[in-house]
């Protein structure tokens, strides 16, 4: 028996699946044998005996013994691509031209505390190659000939390191869809966006709006609200469309225009209460206004600028708008359609495409109108003077049922999802629902879907955000059935999924920032100091190894210092303990809600005791904690604006879906009126709160 584990865990390593962990009390912890198998089985390895399980095993080994290359190639400037031994190895310039390769010299070997970065490691290549200093960042082919034998592999030779934001820079932070002007439809669009840049940035000197991911959504109501478990990370959600913005909406006639006013009027009227906000009256009047103003002829420049977007966008825009046509008739969970409409390249989704072509047309315009406003947004937001402009945030996955999980079917893990394991604020762990990358086939692809993502979130951005930074190194994948609890860890090629990264972000010329909090292995946050790829602080969880905050000068220096995040409530609110007074209500304590209460009150005890040691009034703790912010050495500093201005509600409570309404909360002020974007430039809290930051 001990041998038939030994061989399922050898199976195990050489797929990157961990059969056992560290806990969050720092205690080892073991895989359940099940959750190995079935994970394996995800990855399609046959388990199903122990001979399987060793011819499996064999297989693999004798695979990684005769490659000459691995899948995807990835090397950073100024270093070696690893390929087979003794081998012929040049590259094919993507501009044409041959750069033979030589063996290099032996170098240091990789870290023993660190997996494998890229798949050439993973396969087990040792030999180094030198890649001559000429040779130019971007994408080219690798050859490689041994004998009679060749292959040939996708090449990205990345940056070394991710662009630098320079000089230290603050900026808001804001949940863009509670941001609402007096000209929103029920909710914050990309309008708005653009007007709280140039505000901030010419009148107040940001450097940076960070927003949360605007990908798309279901293509009909019912919407759901959260910004984490899109459809789609591909495409932009339409939600955030501002219609009278649309350059049509100009050249449409008096009556259409008059319509389209006639259905903004409600939404306008909802925006200035704070009701929860109503995505799918929001997305029915948009949708109306928006269909009104497809049908508005194109001028001739303006046919040839969407024709253009249609040729770069490629066949992947089609698709989308595709999956959107069906899931208006079929529903946005395509597991559950008709099985002849289940496979993309299918004969009947190609029959269906044709018969639905003035939706899928629509679904294509609207993403053309989108990419404008992103980029009316970007361009005002660095003409008003930011150094960055927006920074985008980017989700861990994508919903199972929808628009990329259709397209992109055979590069995820069937039966699993991604979670978190059980850690001290979960302690039953996480099963959010999204179906994992499959590492290998993701690198047999050349890694193309993410490549394309990347380039998308990054077009008109001054920055990215890495929700849950980890899912470039590991995710916590959970079988279906399972409690998240029996989940396990499967490692990426983390070198491969930065280099990909780096490269589109130098092309944008984008700053990255990952979102390394709670349990973090010290590789990994080694690994983005040495690519720069900034962390992120976040004050209430930093403290020194009695419990007690951190000091300002013992923050780092590469990170966005914020003082919370959307999971946690605003200033106002923390202070008041409201996130345990929820939590008791929802039942979601673990203890006793008086040992929470008596751990805040010497958390807050603390803070004061620091604060005021550095001359700060606690009278105000939203403007101590932001000059508190200003003296660390961080280089970028994140102001909520729903800290600023005085709000209490936290946007999400985890552990819940329906029970707390998350992602749905307007912006409003300690009060509890209204804050509008109009308000924003004589709204004297946040005045207050923001003047730590301004010098």
């Amino acid at each position: 028996m001990a041998e038939d584990t030994e061989d399922l865990n050898a199976l195990a390593a050489a797929y990157g699946v961990e059969t056992s962990y560290t806990d969050w009390r720092g205690r080892p912890a073991d895989v359940p044998v099940t959750t190995i198998r079935a994970v394996l089985t995800a990855l399609g390895a046959d388990v199903s005996s122990p001979e399987t399980a060793r011819r499996e095993l064999e297989r693999i080994e004798a695979e990684r013994r005769a490659r000459l290359l691995p899948p995807t190639a990835v090397v950073f400037a100024g270093e070696d691509l690893l390929a087979a031994d003794d081998a012929e190895v040049w590259i094919e310039l993507a501009t044409g031209g041959k750069l033979p390769l030589e063996p290099a010299e032996p170098g240091s070997s990789a870290s023993a505390s660190r997996p494998p970065a890229t798949s050439a490691g993973v396969a087990g290549f040792r030999r180094a190659y030198r890649l001559p200093p000429e040779t130019p960042l971007g994408w080219h082919r690798v050859r490689a000939r041994r004998g009679d034998r060749e292959e040939v592999a996708p090449l990205i030779v990345a940056p070394s390191r991710a662009p630098d934001p320079g000089e230290r820079s603050w900026g808001l932070m804001a949940q863009l869809y509670s941001v609402r002007s007096s000209r929103s439809w029920g909710m914050g669009d990309l309008a708005d966006l653009r007007e709280l840049a140039v505000w901030s940035g010419g009148a107040l000197g940001a450097g940076f709006v960070l927003v949360n991911p605007l990908h798309a959504g279901e293509p009909a109501p019912p919407v759901r609200p959260s910004p984490y478990l899109p459809m789609s990370r591909r495409f932009t959600s339409p939600l955030y469309l501002r219609p009278e913005e649309v350059p049509e909406y100009a050249a449409a006639d008096p009556e259409t225009r008059r319509r389209i006013e006639e259905l903004a009027a409600p939404e306008r009227a909802r925006s200035r209460t704070t009701g929860e906000i109503d995505r799918d009256a929001a997305w029915t009047a948009k949708r109306a206004a928006l269909e009104l103003l497809a049908e508005v002829p194109l001028a001739p420049e303006r046919a040839a600028a969407y024709a253009a977007f249609r040729e770069r966008q490629g066949e992947a825009l089609t698709a989308f708008a595709t999956w959107c046509a069906l899931a208006e008739e079929h529903g946005a969970f395509w597991p559950s359609w008709p099985a002849d409409l289940r496979d993309p390249c299918s004969e009947a989704v190609a029959i269906e495409r044709d018969r639905h072509a003035d939706r899928v047309e629509f679904h294509r315009r609207l993403q053309w109108w989108l990419d404008e406003q992103l980029g009316a947004a970007q361009g005002a937001a660095r003409e008003a003077g930011m150094r960055l402009g927006i920074v985008h945030d980017l989700a861990v996955g994508v919903d199972p049922g929808g628009a990329d999980a259709w397209a992109y079917q055979d590069l995820f893990a069937s039966g699993m999802s991604v979670g978190a394991p059980p850690d001290e604020f979960n302690q039953r762990g996480q099963d959010w629902g999204q179906p994992p990358w499959h590492p290998q086939r993701l690198a047999a692809a050349g890694y193309a879907p993410y490549r394309d993502m990347l380039r998308h979130v990054l077009r008109h951005a001054g920055g990215l955000r890495l929700d849950h930074a980890m899912q470039v190194f590991r995710l916590w994948w959970v079988p279906r059935g399972a409690s998240p609890a029996d989940g396990t860890y499967v490692s990426y090629p983390y070198g491969d999924l930065l280099g990909v990264l780096l490269f589109e972000a130098y092309e944008a010329g984008a700053v990255v920032i990952g979102e390394d909090l709670g349990t973090v292995a010290d590789y990994m946050r080694d690994v983005f100091a040495e690519r720069g790829v900034f962390g992120t602080s976040m004050a209430w969880f930093e403290r020194d190894e009695s419990g007690a905050p951190l000091p300002p000068e013992a923050w780092r220096e590469p990170c966005l210092a914020t003082v919370g995040t959307h999971d946690m409530p605003p200033i106002e609110g923390y202070l008041g303990g409201d996130h345990i007074a929820l939590r008791e209500r929802l039942g979601l304590l673990t203890r006793p809600a008086a040992e929470e209460y008596a751990e805040l009150d010497r958390s807050l005890h603390g803070w004061k005791e620091l604060l005021t040691s550095l001359g700060l009034d606690t009278a105000d703790m939203t403007a101590a904690l932001h000059a508190f912010l200003a003296r660390t050495p961080a280089r970028l500093v994140g102001v909520s604006l729903a800290d600023a201005v005085g709000e209490r509600r936290t946007q999400n409570q985890p552990g819940t879906v329906d029970e707390y309404p998350n992602w749905r909360i307007p912006l409003a002020d300690a009060a509890g009126h209204p804050v509008l974007l109009d308000d924003l430039p004589r709204h004297p809290r946040l005045m207050r709160a923001l003047g730590p930051v301004l010098g």
